[in-house]
């Protein structure tokens, strides 16, 4: 099978043109900034400043034009001139600042130093590197190093107890190779494939949204002459950026191969329904969840692990009964509150709002109960990760995860195509008498009439709802014909009364047959790794204030390594007992690292503060020792007996290290002890 790479493909949230993900929200997603009403004033009266310079400009030459001017009124002209400009530079300051500044108050300069101190950090400690580094890297491919793995499994280990267990989801590994028919049916291979241009000198091959999206933000940033209507309209372009069709940018995308490396890991459950519905013993509700690697073809791949070429996805997929879309759990999460960004809002150009949980999905911003239940459940995932409210890094606002209502798309697109009915059943304990509406089109006719369009008319009557089809009936009926849509024609067909039978006919039936719905939560694995990185740096100077020491502030669920071993001074007998706690730490699965180099306790506490290991034990006798915490810098002492136990504790999060203060007696360090 020949492989090929398939475009980026995401289904975005709550799009308002036609997709076959119909309600999707992001816990995260790109929201862009609006134009508040100060930078609206701000580029108005800059114009205005403009403007008068520009009269008074002209005033000047029009008196240095003529011969009869006196050198008093010239005098007096080029004096207002220079204040009118000086007026002007002021207000293009005003607005440049306001321009530059982020949401947060930072700039974008401040924002750029402060993303490379974390990515070189990241680096210098081996957290990741590019791949095939020494050959020049390749762009949008990188190397976890042994903190960066550690930190990953971590979050993934977290990740499987926090849904795989607590939801009792079946989980599944597919391969990475799909073939074409499979992304065909998903309707990933024609209708989710991003659009790309080519530089004609260089040969550079863009993404056209980016493209679209850096042009747009240079302008207002750079570009002080914008008026406020121009402005107002390139921000409404970065804000509907996502719904901009093909036709709209005027690009279109090369042919596909017939084999590709999977866009994502959810075909491979969608496929494998029947039998894992079978394994559930044929009941519904049940999740099916995977972790797996998963492909873009990124054309211009830039901004570190958030855009990638090959990244790690953590997917579930949640069948559920379509009529019946409540969570008897959804109670536990209904009092969360944290920031939306409902479909009108986004459109409109608004901002983001906060919302309780709950009230979203009674005001039906949030489609339904399940859809918020995993909302909440993925929205405390990632707190406990140590991730801010807000997913919000240097790079702006990233979509980390996409939460899905995929409704019946999936499974009914992998009916038509295998031709095995991935459905459901509800099994009556009495029979019922149901009135079901029976569409049959006369292929003989239709096909006279439409020839080669026969199918897509076939097809555009079958699926008609129920009220639709009683309408035509009645049409047909009193008139003998009808206009009939066809989208997928993209025009209107006459239908005529001997092309179709629309019936309603009384059927006894003892169960019900149908496709579940799907919601579907979906993790970018590096893109919360990123994020989790930049949330938890920070820098804080050292004892001589000379130098600044970095911090990683990892809670311990997922810090690389939970302890460090120091002999406080390199004796024999230091060492030995640094040996007896890192074999009770191994023998109690603790991650560790033990140091018995003569380094200075304080250089050894800020080297471990940069990998981010939450404590540091440090041996300064032969029956306890001290116990650090990385960012109080508070210290106890424990027994070397309890060592194990009370670092498992609060690594486990079976306590804080509040309750583990409060049981055992602080020790004072001395000044010495911290750079």
């Amino acid at each position: 099978m020949r492989l090929a790479y398939l475009y980026s493909i995401v289904a975005k949230s709550q799009n308002p043109i036609k997709t076959p993900f119909p309600r999707h929200v992001s816990l995260a997603v790109s929201a862009l900034p609006i134009m508040a009403d100060s930078e609206e004033s701000l580029r108005r009266t800059l114009a205005e400043k403009q403007a008068a310079l520009d009269a008074q400009a002209e005033a000047v030459r029009a008196l240095k034009a003529r011969p009869a001017s006196a050198s008093a009124e010239i005098d007096a002209a080029v004096e207002s001139l220079k204040a009118f400009k000086v007026e002007a530079a002021a207000a293009a300051r005003r607005l440049q600042a306001a321009v530059s500044r982020n949401g947060d108050g930072s700039t974008a300069g401040s924002r750029e130093a402060f993303r490379q101190a974390v990515v070189n950090t990241l680096e210098r400690r081996l957290f990741y590197i590019p791949s095939f580094k020494i050959y020049r890297g390749v762009a949008g491919l990188y190397d976890y190093g042994p903190p960066g793995c550690a930190v990953k499994s971590n979050v993934l280990a977290f990740w499987r107890q926090h849904f795989v267990l607590e939801e009792n989801m079946l989980e599944v590994d597919c391969p990475c190779v799909t073939p074409e028919i499979v992304l065909k049916a998903s309707g990933h291979v024609d209708k989710f494939t991003d659009l790309m241009v080519k530089d004609e000198k260089t040969g550079t091959c863009y993404r056209a949204d980016h493209l679209l999206k850096d042009y747009c933000k240079a302008k207002l940033e750079k570009d002080l002459t914008l008026s406020a209507e121009k402005a107002a309209e390139l921000k409404h372009i970065l804000a509907v950026l996502d719904d901009l069709s093909a036709d709209e940018t005027s690009i279109g995308p090369s042919g596909l191969s017939p084999g590709y490396m999977r866009p994502e890991t959810a075909q491979g459950i969608f496929v494998n329904f029947k039998d894992l519905y079978y394994y559930n013993g044929n009941r519904l509700p049940f999740a099916a969840a995977q972790i797996g690697q998963a492909f873009r073809n990124e054309i211009s791949p830039r901004q570190g692990l958030l855009r990638v070429r090959e990244f790690t996805l953590a997917e579930i997929e949640h069948f559920v009964d379509p009529e019946d879309k409540t969570h008897p759990k959804f109670v536990d999460v209904s009092n969360l509150e944290f920031l939306m960004f409902p479909r009108k809002e986004q459109m409109a150009g608004e901002s983001a709002k906060p919302m309780i949980l709950g009230e979203a999905v009674t005001k039906g911003i949030v489609n339904n109960e399940t859809l918020g239940y995993f909302i909440g459940r993925v929205y405390l995932f990632l707190a406990c990760l140590g991730i801010d409210k807000e997913i919000e890094c240097s790079y702006g606002w990233i979509e980390c995860v996409g939460i899905a209502d995929r409704s019946a798309y999936d499974l009914r697109a992998h009916s038509e195509k295998s031709g095995v009915a991935l459905v459901a059943h509800e099994k009556f304990s009495e029979s019922r008498e149901v009135e079901k509406l029976v569409i049959v089109p006369s292929k003989k006719e239709l096909g006279l009439a439409f020839k080669g369009n026969q199918k897509l008319v076939v097809e555009a009557l079958e699926a008609m709802s129920e009220k639709e089809a009683l309408k035509m009936r009645a049409s047909l009926e009193s008139k003998g014909e009808v206009d009939f849509h066809v989208c997928t024609l993209g025009k209107a067909v006459v239908i005529t009364k001997n092309m179709v039978s629309i019936s309603i006919e009384k059927k006894k039936e003892h169960q019900r047959v149908f496709t579940p719905s799907v919601i579907e939560p979906s993790f970018g694995i590096g893109r919360i790794i990123y994020c989790l990185f930049e949330h938890s740096f920070y820098i804080r100077p050292s004892k001589s204030e000379d130098e600044q020491l970095n911090v990683f502030r990892f809670p311990p669920l997922v810090a690389p390594i939970k302890c460090t071993v120091f002999p406080l001074i390199k004796t024999q007998k230091f060492d030995d007992v640094a040996k007896i706690i890192a074999r009770s730490l191994t023998a109690a699965g603790i991650s560790h690292i033990i140091d018995i180099t003569g380094t200075s306790i304080g250089k050894r506490y800020a080297r471990t503060d940069e990998i981010g290991v939450p404590f540091a034990i440090t041996v300064d006798s032969t029956s306890s020792v001290t116990i650090r915490e990385r960012d109080s810098k508070e210290q106890i002492r424990v027994s070397i007996d309890e060592v194990a136990k009370v670092v498992k504790e609060v690594t486990d999060g079976q306590s804080t290290w509040a309750d583990i203060l409060w049981r055992y007696p602080a020790h004072a360090a001395s000044l010495a002890d911290e750079e």
